[in-house]
């Protein structure tokens, strides 16, 4: 149950309808938050929360599959403990779970603000987000797609955030196919350390345009 527009604690009004999706956002209510809370996957119960340190044992045993290697390039071991126990407050790490197990990890960092200057120099109102999932048996099972609409949802939350980067491996073709997907544009190669990357942009308008077309795609129940 949510609170609608008028306040009263009752069932949501037909989303599909255009006009009720402009009387959601005249109250303040996001299309991500009805992607999160209206979609019909929502029932699985996908949520993020704060990687804590007591996540170390599972983070390390994710860091030793292959894909997870194969998706982090030749970037140095992360060093989970140290990061774990450090707050800062241009980036968080998170754990996506799925049903209450950890499925995936993502890091969201202001490119501009963080301290090791990944990203070089660059514009204020970005966020990147760095993402894998940590089991092959997850892989390929629509959790990706998932785990992005709530870090997406959570960039833009801030109204100051204009855009959202990617720098996936320019090999990993797979993936780049799966962020076009998601509405990201493809800015063009890049690259970061002994990585060969590709650099994909998602501006905020494009998002917006993204999440209506997927709202008006979900099945009707009336």
């Amino acid at each position: 149950m949510v609170k609608s527009p008028k306040g009263r604690i009752g069932r949501l009004p037909n989303i599909w309808d255009s006009s009720a999706i402009v009387e959601f956002l005249r109250h303040g209510v996001t299309l991500g938050l009805l992607l999160i809370f209206c979609s019909p996957v929502h029932r699985n119960h996908m949520r993020l929360r704060p990687a804590l340190i007591s996540d170390l044992p599972v983070l390390r045993l994710w860091d030793e599959k292959a894909h997870v290697k194969a998706a982090r390039g030749k970037d140095r071991p992360f060093d989970w403990e140290g990061a774990l126990n450090r707050r800062v407050d241009w980036g968080e790490l998170l754990i996506a779970e799925s049903e209450g197990r950890p499925v995936a990890f993502i890091e969201i960092i202001d490119p501009a603000r963080e301290d090791g200057h990944y990203w070089g120099s660059i514009e204020e109102g970005l966020r990147a987000i760095d993402i894998w999932i940590g089991e092959e048996a997850d892989l390929g099972r629509g959790l990706g797609t998932r785990i992005m609409r709530l870090g997406l949802e959570r960039c833009f939350a801030d109204p100051r955030v204009e855009a959202v980067l990617l720098d996936p491996l320019a090999a990993n073709t797979r993936v780049h196919r799966f962020y076009e997907r998601l509405g990201f544009a493809r800015m063009g190669p890049r690259r970061f350390g002994q990585d060969d990357c590709v650099v994909y942009r998602l501006d905020r308008s494009a998002w917006e345009q993204q999440s209506r077309k997927e709202v008006q795609s979900w099945p009707r129940n009336d």
